[in-house]
């Protein structure tokens, strides 16, 4: 088995049609509850948007705390699923059925082990 990190990737800036967000929670609750009930899921979680992130940066031997995202973008890491599964094809296949919850696109990258 080998674990791989599912991570959704979210439009930055705008709110979602409420019905449409309705349904993705629907869906990607849905999803979670097979994950858990085949014994793939290992951990999930949904992240708040980039403005509340705080970067730390060493430099010259101190750490510099800048408050906003990494980096700038179109998209954003919006949420992630941690899943162990056989190989890259389940992973994949995993990755097809979030993506169709989610209507977002999904990367998909194995653990270093």
């Amino acid at each position: 088995m080998a674990q791989y990190l599912l991570s959704v990737m979210e439009p930055t800036g705008g709110t979602p049609d409420p019905d449409l967000l309705r349904q993705v929670v629907q869906d990607v609750e849905a999803l979670d509850r097979t994950m858990h009930d085949e014994g793939v899921w290992v951990f999930a979680g949904g992240l708040h948007s980039p403005s509340t992130a705080t970067v730390l940066r060493a430099q010259d031997g101190q750490v510099v705390v800048t408050d906003g995202p990494f980096a700038e973008g179109k998209e954003h890491l919006g949420g992630f699923s941690v899943i162990d599964v056989d190989d890259l094809d389940a992973a994949l296949e995993w990755g097809r059925r979030l993506a169709v919850a989610t209507t977002l696109p999904i990367e998909v990258r194995p653990f270093r082990s």
